[in-house]
């Protein structure tokens, strides 16, 4: 029997403990649950898309809905709608505010992936600078746009791991290395919240998606997940738990199954491992329609076995499948669900809309940010631009001569400003972007020849009367993101032709490629004499790319996802593990597992050109062993800038555990440091190497620090590098 409290009158009309700022949020919350009858707190559950304060105002002022997000529909990436209203939001939060009978605010999500107003590179991008800093300050310039704007909440980041450049949401990913991903998902967490989660400007994130969705088979979106729990934590898992240590404030479950269990149904790892394992006290919350979706996947027999089954798990709102809001309480008083799991749920949500001060403060400011904020916006969406780009080859053509004659601009990005946006860039203006064309028209004037390339044979005249030309390829943004997978990862349909016609007349040519995903470039790199890879690089990208091949800014990029030899080559990646039957890359021309190519990648994780070159000094290490318990090895080495310009190295450090009670990979990065180098300068990157990354979990999902050798490389990529042999000692 469920005993409903009585009720405490209308909004404002009795004093709320759980109002008082002075006492400790978790008073608070068990204030104000003690007085939420079972529907109000179903209500917390429930969460549907675009509220409306006039359609929708009877739900709200019954306390009915938690939260809403602004989004045309299930995959928002690919559209742009009406943007955000700040008039809209507080209307509606005026009804929950003033009307409801506990006076509990709504929250407001929107998928502010990549910036809001002011757009940065793809998520991929950004994650190619290496770069916690410039992580954390795009993040928090999106957050303080969009909290302008009345929006609190953020789908963003996405932390999945994927070696499968087909699925074209690896453009939301931060690479194929947890180390990589998960200390730039932090930067990202700590942007998006700040200090404190509830200070001016701030969101809460949402590390999502948990997790495994990064192994749909075939590079197909919501295809189904095979793989163990221990390849899930020792790299699948490790960027959220880094993000739940950063204080996210939500993590989002993934759409697919795990070897046969849909996450949204899957009680061990979301409630076992993430709330009681990890300790997370935030929000989980379902993927669009993700309860309902367990019909579809065969687990669940209609929506209120659904419901049963999500609550059961560990999933605290139910995004638009109206799952909750139908049955849970109908579950409960019929004894199949425990009222536990909805006060669980709801105290989650009532947590986080304390942490955000939303009792106190739950209406947007009064001057919503229709504009991109400034100046210093532009600058910093210009420096992550710049940042991100990564030069693939070089044979002397970049940077350009201040004066380089007559240089043609040509393919179908000169002129764009939309599609250099990327991916899901709902606020995101195209007519605001600086576009190749009119940034190098700015730099060069009349020595500037704009080519949209429509007419291929029109393009093969003016490279003719170019000194050099420069040739704007790959995908627009509608080939990647969410359901927007490929079975090619070549260049599209036309524009390898069009390289081969224009490389084939003999004059200098550089190729930018601008992408949502790694791509099979392999013809593309013998054709050009330089080739950069640009990725969509956001608002500033015409000013950014020029800047960069003019030298102004010299290419600091590196690779965060391998960039595979063909699709044939699909899983690649830097996480590869040994087999019974090893081959070195000095074997793969005569001993490869491929008898018509090779296996290794010509384009590797963390590589990436400057206008520079690095040499790397020998390896030194404070001790050769290590004890198991507190101790630590220093590993350093000198890096010489030895060519006349400044640059910046990535020096990366990868470990390989000998022998493990699991198969380990066979290079795992652990760290990385960049170095900023005048010409002829030294450097020293210096690495302290600890037990616990060396640790892993073991065949009974035990996490494991083991006395034993271990292999320390460090370099500048993951195919080379400089290498000793360490101990860990008992």
């Amino acid at each position: 029997m469920v005993t409903e409290p009585e009720a405490a009158g209308p909004s404002g009309s009795a004093q709320r403990p759980w109002m008082r700022v002075g006492l400790p949020v978790e008073q608070r919350v068990e204030s104000l649950l003690a007085q939420m009858t079972l529907a109000e707190k179903v209500g917390q559950t429930h969460q549907i898309h675009n509220l409306d304060s006039d359609l929708d105002r009877e739900l709200i002022a019954s306390g009915g809905i938690g939260s809403t997000l602004i989004a045309s529909g299930a995959t928002a990436g690919n559209d742009h709608d009406e943007g955000v209203r700040v008039f809209a939001i507080n209307a509606a939060q005026r009804v929950a505010v003033q009307q409801s009978r506990l006076g509990i605010p709504l929250i407001f999500g929107r998928d502010v992936i990549h910036g809001h107003r002011t757009v940065f590179p793809i998520p991929l991008g950004l994650a190619a600078a290496w770069d916690e800093d410039l992580m954390r300050r795009t993040a928090a310039l999106a957050a303080a746009e969009a909290s302008a704007d009345g929006v609190g909440w953020t789908f963003a980041p996405m932390l999945d791991i994927s070696e499968e450049p087909r699925w074209g949401r690896v453009a939301e990913s931060l690479g194929e290395a947890p180390v990589l991903a998960g200390r730039l998902g932090a930067s990202m967490v700590r942007g998006f919240q700040g200090d404190t989660l509830g200070g001016p400007g701030t969101v809460a994130a949402c590390a999502k998606h948990f997790v495994g969705y990064g192994l749909v088979g075939g590079g197909r979106d919501y295809e189904t997940v095979q793989v163990g729990e221990n390849t899930l934590r020792n790299i699948h898992m490790r960027p959220f738990r880094a993000a739940v240590q950063a204080g996210c404030a939500t993590v989002m479950a993934a759409f697919t199954d795990v070897d046969g269990v849909p996450m949204h149904a899957h009680r061990r790892l979301l409630r076992e491992v993430l709330k009681d394992e990890w300790g997370f006290d935030g929000v989980v919350v379902a993927d669009w329609d993700g309860v309902g979706q367990l019909v579809h996947q065969g687990v669940a027999a209609d929506l209120r076995d659904a419901a049963a089954q999500a609550i059961a798990a560990g999933v605290d709102i139910d995004m638009v499948s109206g799952a909750y809001a139908a049955h849970l309480a109908e579950l409960v008083a019929a004894g199949q669900v425990p009222l536990a799991l909805v006060d669980d749920a709801a105290r989650r949500v009532i947590r986080l809309k304390m942490r955000q001060g939303l009792f106190e403060n739950p209406y947007a400011g009064s001057a919503p940010c229709g504009s991109v904020s400034g100046p210093e916006s532009r600058l910093l969406a210009r420096e992550a631009a710049a940042s991100s780009f990564v030069l693939l080859s070089n044979n002397g053509t970049l940077p350009l001569a201040p004066n380089p004659g007559a240089v043609l601009v040509t393919g179908p990005f000169a002129h764009e400003g939309a599609a250099l946006l990327g991916t899901w860039t709902l606020d995101g203006r195209g007519e605001e972007v600086a576009s190749p064309a009119a940034a190098m028209s700015a730099r060069l004037a009349g020595d500037a020849i704009i080519d949209d390339g429509r007419f291929s044979d029109r393009t093969m005249h003016l490279v003719r009367q170019a000194d050099i030309t420069l040739a704007l390829v790959g995908e627009h943004p509608s080939r990647s993101g969410e359901a927007h997978s490929v079975a090619d990862i070549g260049l599209p349909p036309g524009q390898l032709e069009v390289l081969r016609a224009m490389a084939a007349i003999g004059k200098p040519m550089v190729v930018v490629v601008f992408t949502g995903r790694p791509l099979d470039l392999g013809e593309v790199l013998d054709l050009a004499d330089a080739v950069l890879i640009a990725w969509h690089p956001g608002l500033e990208a015409g000013p950014a790319l020029v800047e960069t091949l003019f030298g102004d800014r010299s290419p600091a990029g590196r690779l965060p996802m391998t960039f595979p030899r063909s699709v044939g080559h699909l899983p690649s990646s830097s996480l590869a593990r040994p087999t019974g039957r090893p081959i070195d890359a000095g074997q793969d021309q005569v001993a490869g597992r491929y008898l018509d190519t090779l296996v290794v990648p010509r384009l590797p994780f963390g590589s990436g050109l400057t206008y520079t070159r690095f040499s790397y000094g020998p390896l030194r290490l404070s001790a050769l062993q290590m004890p198991l318990h507190g101790g630590s090895i220093e590993v350093a080495i000198d890096v010489t800038n030895s060519g006349e310009r400044l640059g910046r190295a990535v020096v990366q450090l990868y470990v390989h555990d000998v022998v493990a009670d699991v198969t380990r990979p066979l290079q795992e990065l652990a760290d990385w440091v960049s170095l900023v180098l005048d010409a002829g300068a030294v450097g020293t990157a210096t690495f302290i190497l600890t037990p616990e990354q060396l640790s892993y979990y073991d065949r009974n999902m035990a996490l494991r620090i083991e006395p034993g050798q271990a292999l320390v490389t460090v370099g500048p990529d993951a195919a080379c590098g400089v290498s000793a042999l360490i101990t860990v000692t008992n």
